[in-house]
């Protein structure tokens, strides 16, 4: 089959579409056929060597964390699944993954698919809207009548987190360019903070019970966030190589989100995104081929939204 596929580390050159062995299921797993995957930001640190303490890998690596496919072969000891089967999951970060025709899965990981859209698209939402989901309600305990602030709010994980506060009666505070203004405002967002033009605590009216930050700020500048939360309230961090503020004499809580995959929540998103209450939003489509290219335009920062990337075939 055909794979992207790196033997060292280094930069985007280091990623070579090549055929490789198709993989065989263990017992407790399916092999899926993969309509498409997709790139995510910890993908290029992963390919550069970044990640090799806390991710270790056996090289040569498959890299992919969403998928979305058919099961075509099952495990021994597997129930709940069948041949033909349209699925989505999270796959480890150790594992080789889904940039690839076929991936082997723990049955454990995956949800159905969501019916309501193209099966390819459905690669776009298991990564980024756990990371959402998890830091909004498992972290930050999000309840109705709260105040939000989403910052970071037009990259991938941003769109899920202001549609899933939303959805839970929050008062959504969303940053983004002006350009994401409308976007945001459709998805649920109650104000939107045009960084480009103030600060966001220039901005703020009042403080907030919880802030997510989802972009790569300054350290002075994320410190600074715990004085935007009320009282009690609680900084959930995405950007781990800065540890998440705290202020222990007010009790606000800094929290750095490390995703996990979980199939109850994610097969709950793919309930929401079936009864029209989320909606996926992508940016591009490509080939498996051109993944290297797409890992190229992320280093120098000219990659905006998420990318699906699309298996031989779909």
């Amino acid at each position: 089959m055909k794979a992207i596929v790196f033997h060292q580390y280094g930069d985007p050159g280091v990623l070579q579409y090549e055929d490789v062995q198709t993989p065989t299921p263990g017992p407790g797993q399916v092999r899926v056929r993969v309509a498409a995957t997709t790139f995510n930001g910890v993908d290029g640190n992963i390919r550069a060597g970044l990640m090799q303490g806390p991710m270790p890998l056996e090289l040569p690596h498959v890299l992919g964390l969403d998928v979305a496919g058919t099961v075509d072969v099952v495990g021994d000891g597997v129930d709940g699944l069948a041949v033909g089967d349209r699925v989505v999951g999270f796959l480890p970060f150790v594992a080789d993954g889904a940039a690839a025709e076929h991936v082997v899965v723990s049955a454990e990981a995956l949800a159905p698919a969501p019916t309501s859209i193209p099966l390819t698209d459905a690669a776009a939402l298991p990564v980024v809207g756990l990371t959402a989901w998890q830091a909004l309600f498992d972290h930050a305990g999000l309840a109705a009548g709260q105040r939000v602030l989403v910052n970071g709010a037009s990259g991938a994980v941003g769109g899920y987190a202001v549609q899933l506060a939303s959805a839970a009666g929050a008062h959504v505070i969303a940053t983004g360019s002006p350009r994401s203004r409308d976007r945001l405002t459709a998805q649920g967002a109650a104000e939107v903070v045009d960084h480009t033009a103030t600060s966001v605590a220039d901005a703020l009216e009042e403080p907030v019970d919880v802030l997510l930050n989802l972009a790569p700020v300054d350290p002075d500048v994320l410190t600074s966030f715990t004085g935007l939360v009320r009282d009690g309230g609680v900084v959930v961090n995405t950007t781990v190589w800065m540890p998440a503020p705290s202020d222990e004499q007010r009790g606000v809580r800094g929290i750095d989100l490390y995703v996990r995959s979980d199939a109850a929540q994610l097969a709950e998103l793919v309930a929401r995104v079936d009864r029209g209450e989320l909606a996926i939003d992508i940016a591009e489509r490509v080939p498996l081929a051109d993944l290297g290219s797409v890992h190229a335009r992320a280093a120098t920062g000219a990659l905006s939204g998420k990318v699906v990337v699309l298996a031989p075939g779909a």
